[in-house]
């Protein structure tokens, strides 16, 4: 009787199914951030220091953000000190 060897050669009813886990990056991040900007949409920033600033996208890259505020100064945030950005829904056009 031939010897069988049961690594890698199981029925495929014993093999365990991973499941697909979800990419990390979808690569929808730059054209989001892009609509943000060009239509100057109002945005709250969650910073992970627990400050919240307020504004609106005129640049971005890889690294950061420039948030554009009226009334105070214009912030370059590195997106690593971003928790979330979240649109302000109960205004509409520059701040």
């Amino acid at each position: 009787m031939p010897l069988m060897s049961f690594r890698g050669a199981a029925a495929p009813a014993l093999q365990k199914k991973s499941k697909n886990t979800p990419p990390e990056d979808t690569g929808m991040e730059a054209s989001y951030l892009k609509a943000l900007g060009e239509k100057q949409t109002p945005v709250t920033v969650k910073l992970v220091g627990g400050e919240s600033v307020r504004g609106w996208i005129e640049y971005y890259d890889t690294n950061m953000i420039r948030l554009t505020r009226e009334h105070s100064p214009n912030l370059f945030i590195y997106k690593h000190e971003i928790v979330y950005i979240a649109e302000d829904s109960g205004r509409r056009g520059r701040l």
